[in-house]
Parts: C-alpha cells; sequence; structure tokens
C-alpha cells in the first residue's frame, strides 16, 4: 500500500518523532496529511520546515484520546491511514502516573475501536521499548519478556495490548512499531529532555555533565529521521499487520560512552562530568534485535555516527543563537 495520494494523519506531530515523520511524509506526496497535537510538548517550531513545503498541512489541536473528537477529525478529512505518536512521556509517569497511564491506554483505544468502525484504513501504532523493561537477553526480540519499570513503560506495555487484542478480535488492519532510543535535531531540551539535549544544554551553559548512576547503563540509539523512515515503509508493507517490530540498530552505546563522543563533537573533551544518585526507573540495558523489520521490508539503520551526533549539536547550538 503506497501512501502517495492517501489522505494522512500523524498524531503527535508536532513533537519530536512526529514532525520528523510529517516532512517525510511530504515527500511520498500523500493527497492530504493532517497533524493532531495538544502541545504538551510538541512545539510550532517543529512543523516550521513542513509548512515551507506544504502550505496546506492541516492541524488541530486536540487530545488524541478524545473518541468523538478524533471521529470527527477523521471523518471530516476523510482520513485513510493513521499514524498515531501521542503520548504522554516517561519522566511526566513519574509525577502523575494515573493521567499517564489513563491517556495512553485511552489513545490506542480510541484509534483500535475508529479503525474496529472502518472510519480508516490502516493504524501504524507508535510503542516504546521501554515496554521491555531491561534488558533479559540481548538482542531483544519481539518476544522478548515485557516487565515494565515505570508508569509510562506499563502504560505503553498496555496499549500495545489494547491494539492486539482488537486485531485479534476484530481484525482491525493494525501494525505496531515499537522505536528503541530516537535522538537528533528537534528532542525537547526541557526538562523531559532526554541523554543527548540535556547533555549538550549543560556544556552550553557551563555546567557538570550529569551522569545518572555510574554510566554503564546502554541504549540502542537510532537517528530519528531513521525512525521515521521505518514508520512509513511499515505502513507501506502490507505483511506487517497484526505484528510488533522493533526499530533499532541492534548496537548498544552505554552513557559513558555516548557522552564522551558528545564531549568530543563539540570539541569540549575536558568538559567536567559528574556522577549522580540513579535515576528512578532507569532500564539498564536495551539493544534492539530488527531481524524482523529487516525481513519484511528490508529495513537498516547505522549505528549512532559522529556525523549524526554533530547534526543534533549543531541544531542545538543554532538554536541558542
Amino acid at each position: 500500500m503506497k501512501l502517495a495520494g492517501k489522505n494522512l494523519m500523524v498524531t503527535g506531530g508536532a513533537g519530536f518523532i512526529g514532525s520528523h515523520l510529517v516532512d517525510r511524509l511530504i515527500d511520498s506526496n500523500p493527497s492530504k496529511l493532517v497533524v493532531v497535537d495538544n502541545y504538551f510538548l510538541g512545539n510550532e517550531k517543529n512543523l516550521a520546515h513542513a509548512y515551507d513545503v506544504c502550505r496546506d498541512l492541516i492541524e488541530y489541536r486536540l487530545d488524541a484520546s478524545n473518541l468523538a473528537a478524533m471521529r470527527r477529525v477523521i471523518e471530516t478529512e476523510k482520513i485513510e491511514v493513521v499514524f498515531d505518536l501521542a503520548v504522554i512521556p516517561l519522566p511526566t509517569s513519574l509525577d502523575y502516573p494515573v493521567w499517564t497511564i489513563e491517556t495512553n491506554i485511552g489513545i490506542a483505544t480510541t484509534f483500535s475501536e475508529l479503525a474496529r468502525w472502518g472510519c480508516f484504513g490502516k493504524l501504524i501504532h507508535c510503542s516504546s521499548s521501554e515496554a521491555y523493561g531491561s534488558a533479559q537477553y540481548v538482542p531483544m526480540d519481539e518476544n522478548h519478556p515485557q516487565a515494565a519499570i515505570t508508569p509510562y513503560a506499563a502504560s505503553k506495555a498496555a496499549a500495545d495490548q489494547v491494539v492486539l487484542a482488537y486485531w485479534r478480535t476484530y481484525d482491525i488492519p493494525a501494525v505496531i512499531v515499537r522505536p528503541f532510543n530516537a535522538f537528533g535535531p528537534r528532542q525537547n531540551p526541557g526538562s523531559y529532555a532526554g541523554v543527548i539535549p540535556t547533555v549538550i544544554q549543560r556544556v552550553m551553559d557551563n555546567l557538570p555533565v550529569e551522569i545518572h548512576g555510574d554510566g554503564s547503563q546502554t541504549r540502542d540509539f537510532i537517528f530519528v529521521r531513521e525512525a521515521a523512515d521505518a514508520f512509513l515503509q511499515a505502513a507501506e508493507c502490507e505483511e506487517t499487520r497484526g505484528k510488533v517490530i522493533n526499530i533499532a540498530t541492534g548496537q548498544e552505546t552505554s552513557i559513558n560512552e555516548l557522552v564522551a563522543r558528545l564531549l568530543r563533537v563539540m570539541k569540549k573533551e575536558d568538559h567536567p562530568i559528574v556522577y549522580t544518585e540513579p535515576r528512578a526507573g532507569d532500564v539498564m540495558r536495551h539493544c534492539g534485535d530488527i531481524r524482523l523489520a529487516q525481513e519484511l521490508f528490508g529495513f537498516k539503520s547505522a549505528a549512532i555516527t559522529d556525523d549524526y551526533l554533530a547534526e543534533t549539536v549543531e541544531w542545538y547550538l543554532r538554536r541558542a543563537r
């Protein structure tokens, strides 16, 4: 199923991964592209490029868990494919677990129900590697046990089960993509930031870089544009229906190594580093098995590179000027 000429919708489309997906979908030449975002984490500036190249981009400021509102948008815009990336993030779940859990499960249920009603043709639901918890073996395939550590992780695991239950019961046209740690331009540099923008910001502010724990914890970092490409490939591949698919690189990088590489790229090798208490809900090890994505749609992704890090650093430096 090619996306060219289709009416597409991206929830969370003003967010980090979502806005890069919007950029990628514009290149696929859709008939219509609709963004839904409540701007809890999304940022209008993330869509600046999209508006430059797609003047007729349509945007709704709505809560993606609102069933009635989403039905109205989908029916009004005659949406055929939904990319569901709207989410309440992990750090928020540590302070507001009930809201996080109810909202994240509600979003998945809303679009599963609308798919059951036949309101659109295909659902691409965004999961998270956090659903697995810390690795019990590596690489972590899609059958890896799920041992969620945080309320966020539990909500994402539960949301996935909702989508799969609808697929098993009602045969809804759905696929679940499970990205590991995406990084790159536009990642939120504020209080809910990932490790890379946090390190960059602290260097720019001339503050010591903080590493929670001993820094030996690992992640499978994937550049955001490559993750966005995988979403599109999963949508266009008919064989993905009813499947959960890891989106990763298959290589792990420790936080210590990542910080050292970032400081080298920034030419700040001697910048001070301090080690602090472990962060609540931190998984110790992640490394994704991407064989299923390779088999289904030929997916491949480069491991974290200095070029990708340099592009990310430069984006934050330009943003601060």
